[in-house]
Parts: structure tokens; C-alpha cells; sequence
């Protein structure tokens, strides 16, 4: 199992991500960086472990109110050697085409963002992540791309945006509901827990029930996860 860092960006800025509350999310304040510069945040991270890959989600982008591709190029040009999945609110195939062909990053094609129409094109987009975005109230976006396994992509995190920060544990319900859909319908993605992590324990119990990966941001933050273990699932 990788353990996956995630950062979010709003305004330029890394803010602390807390059940999807966007509208109040600010600035992080962190032990493991200066400022809540995109780089120093990422270079904070990266002094706990070599982590391989960065899951980025552009909050701006997603809630439509403009975009951090400037802060991605950053990135990229920084840490050349780390993989970005990029979440930047992308239902359109066509834009979600030119991201996988040009970048920055990997595109994340969450459902919350997809439309009815787009869902089969988007996820037939090469290389693209699929997001099945739920939130206290159930899945979010098209119900077709929640339930047809068949048109998922290999990899597929399972968000559930009301644990983000929560510390109080992932969502395993829900991951055994994905990973037993998928069994039914022929097919096998790598499966990717997000929301809710809160120290060793978890990300042992994640790895004993074959989740690929797991994306954590706040027990990073918090030292609930030291960088021994870091080092042992980056």
C-alpha cells in the first residue's frame, strides 16, 4: 500500500482541509513548513519520506472561482521527480484530455464534477483517476458512474468528503461496498481510501484489506503519522 500525501489549494495557498467545509477552509499552519507556500508545504511533507506521488486538489477550480495551475507548474518544476494527481474539477472530456496530454499533473475526474453526458467519455480519457466523491448524504455526481464498475478507469479513490479531517477513521464501508461492485461486475481497479485516516493503525488495517493506497493530509500535519511510518508506506 502507498501512503499518498495531499495538499489543497486555495488562493494560492495550501489550506487545511476539513468535511468538505471548503468555504471555511484557511491557510495551514504546520510544524513541517515555514509558510503555506505550495513548495515549502510540499518540501515539509517530503522531509518525512520520499513519498512518490502528491494528490493535489484545486479547491478554486473545483468551487469555480478560478484556478492554481500557476502553483501546479510550481510543483512540477520543484519536484520533478513526484507525481501530481490533480483534482481540479474537470467534467469536461475534452479538458480533461488535454490534462492527461500536457498536464500538470495526472487529472482526477471526480463525480461530483461530471455531468450525466460526459461520464462515459471522461473516464475513457487515458490515464485519468476516478473520484467517487460522496458526502453525508451519499454519492456525489451521476449515479451511472457510481454504479457501472465497467467504465471505471484502474485506478479509483473512494472520497468520502465528510471524513476529510475528521480524524475519525476511513471509511472501510464504503470501500468494501466499491471493492464488492467491482468483484460483481468483472473488474478489479486499485482502490484508494481518502478522508479520515488517523495514525498507523489505520493505514495497517487499509493495507490487510488489500486498499492500494491511502491519501492523508492532517495526521501528517499533526505527527500522527511519524516518519518511520511514513517511511515505511511512501
Amino acid at each position: 500500500m502507498q501512503l499518498i500525501p495531499v495538499v489543497d489549494l486555495k488562493g494560492g495557498v495550501v489550506v487545511r482541509a476539513h468535511r468538505g467545509e471548503r468555504e471555511a477552509y484557511r491557510p495551514i499552519v504546520t510544524p513541517l513548513s515555514p509558510t503555506a507556500t505550495p513548495c515549502d508545504v510540499v518540501a515539509g511533507l517530503l522531509s518525512l519520506a520520499p513519498f512518490r506521488t502528491l494528490y493535489v486538489a484545486d479547491i478554486d477550480a473545483i468551487t469555480g472561482v478560478g484556478g492554481n495551475d500557476a502553483a501546479l507548474r510550481d510543483l512540477r518544476r520543484t519536484f520533478p521527480g513526484l507525481a501530481l494527481w490533480v483534482d481540479a474539477g474537470e467534467g469536461d472530456p475534452a479538458r480533461i484530455a488535454a490534462r492527461a496530454k500536457s498536464g500538470p499533473g495526472i487529472p482526477i475526474v471526480g463525480t461530483e464534477s461530471l455531468g450525466e453526458a460526459d461520464v462515459e467519455a471522461a473516464l475513457a480519457v487515458d490515464g485519468v483517476i476516478l473520484s467517487l466523491d460522496h458526502d453525508a448524504a451519499g454519492p456525489r455526481g451521476p449515479e451511472r458512474a457510481h454504479r457501472d464498475a465497467r467504465l471505471w478507469p484502474e485506478r479509483v479513490i473512494v472520497m468520502t468528503l465528510a471524513s476529510v479531517g475528521s480524524g475519525e477513521g476511513p471509511d472501510m464501508d464504503a470501500l468494501e461496498r466499491t471493492g464488492r461492485l467491482a468483484e460483481r461486475q468483472g473488474v478489479t481497479p486499485a482502490l484508494y481510501a481518502a478522508g479520515g485516516v488517523r495514525g498507523p493503525v489505520d493505514l495497517e488495517t487499509l493495507a490487510q484489506a488489500g486498499i492500494a493506497g491511502a491519501l492523508v493530509a492532517s495526521a501528517l500535519h499533526d505527527g500522527r503519522i511519524d516518519p518511520e511510518t511514513a517511511r515505511r508506506w511512501a
